[in-house]
């Protein structure tokens, strides 16, 4: 069947004149791996980074089936089948974790790069582990987020890798021939007695940003909350600093923390876990804080992302606010920290409610907003 990818929308992902639910890279990837893809219909095509769903619903309107793909962001993963309920397509793809389960015996990856090589390399090595012997990864991106490292992470684990001819400024790399294919594991680092553990592509990976060290030396020394029914929680919570933090810092207390990224997820379990705290945090992959029930907090610690995807927008942070103020019960705080160019305390004071600068240096701003 054909489609238009002119219907594919974002949502639940930030929507704008100015972003697109596909672009150039899209259409390229397929149109490089049409031949290899062919119909496959046994279920060993495989989609990795697919946006919002361009690869998948373009593979199975080419009569692609059992289509497994792992999609790191939450909102583009329910993109995907949103679009593919949209265009008569529901059943055509299954979401998978980015583990054996997702890759094993694939012979047709497609793939859109991550910027990160270490996220890259993690792919990598997994399908190089998994796939067939026979399988051919179509990687591709806009040239102005490729580098040539990149070829040289996928040699890491292929013995072929080959160039396409560029089209609208994008690029497809061919690699074939796996080998020495290995599971992704996290890298760790230790910081002032935490342990910070971080898969590729994670936010400053296994360091802790500079935004995120103001925010820890700013928090207050007493906390409200901390029970089961009202834990404190780390919104937006990468690889899990500000939870481990939070716990260490108030043994008797339950922690909460979210993240939209599958590996942000995994990397805040693994710190969690390497610095003993099981038992009292717990992680959730989650759009904001979509999980948790109304007025049900007493205090968030938010460091809110400002890229969608590669392109900055400041419609992402007072989605979270929104998020935060629904959660807070009245009498909650939200401390937030941001760069300070972005000016988001009006932003706070018309969602959460009043807001009071707490510090300032010559790049960040942390703010404490009461819930009205």
């Amino acid at each position: 069947m054909a489609f238009s990818f002119d219907t594919l929308r974002r949502w639940p992902d930030i929507e704008a004149p100015d972003l697109r639910a596909w672009d150039a890279a899209d259409t390229l990837i397929l149109d490089e791996s049409a031949s290899a893809r062919g119909e496959l219909r046994d279920g060993t095509l495989v989609v990795i980074e697919d946006t919002h769903g361009a690869l998948s619903l373009g593979a199975a309107a080419d009569g692609a089936t059992g289509i497994r793909t792992h999609q790191d962001s939450l909102t583009g993963e329910r993109a995907l089948h949103t679009n593919s309920k949209r265009v008569g397509l529901e059943h055509a793809a299954v979401s998978r974790p980015l583990d054996a389960t997702l890759v094993s015996g694939a012979r047709v990856v497609l793939l859109r790069l991550p910027r990160s090589l270490d996220a890259l390399r993690n792919i990598a090595g997994l399908i190089a582990a998994h796939a067939a012997p026979e399988v051919i990864v179509y990687a591709g991106g806009r040239i102005k987020h490729m580098t040539p490292a990149m070829n040289d992470v996928l040699r890491e684990f292929f013995d072929r890798v080959d160039v396409t001819h560029a089209r609208q400024k994008s690029r497809v790399l061919i690699a074939c021939q796996p080998h020495d294919g290995a599971d992704p594991e996290p890298s760790r680092a230790m910081h002032d007695g935490l342990s910070v553990c971080a898969f590729g592509g994670v936010f400053a990976g296994t360091s802790i940003d500079i935004g995120t060290r103001f925010l820890l030396e700013c928090l207050p020394a007493a906390i409200s909350g901390g029970s089961s029914a009202d834990p404190l929680i780390d919104m937006a919570c990468g690889s899990g600093v500000v939870a481990a933090s939070l716990a260490l810092r108030h043994p008797d207390a339950r922690v909460y923390a979210s993240d939209q990224s599958a590996a942000a997820v995994a990397s805040a379990r693994a710190t969690v876990e390497a610095n003993g705290l099981s038992s009292r945090v717990e992680v959730e992959r989650d759009d904001a804080l979509s999980l948790r029930p109304d007025a049900s907090a007493s205090f968030i610690a938010l460091n809110p992302p400002f890229h969608a995807g590669a392109a900055v927008h400041d419609a992402i942070a007072p989605r979270m606010f929104e998020d935060a103020a629904r959660v807070l019960r009245p009498g909650g705080e939200l401390w937030t920290v941001w760069n300070t160019p972005l000016a988001y305390r009006a932003a706070l004071e018309r969602i959460v409610g009043p807001t009071r600068q707490i510090a300032r240096n010559n790049k960040f701003t942390v703010t404490r907003s009461v819930r009205r």
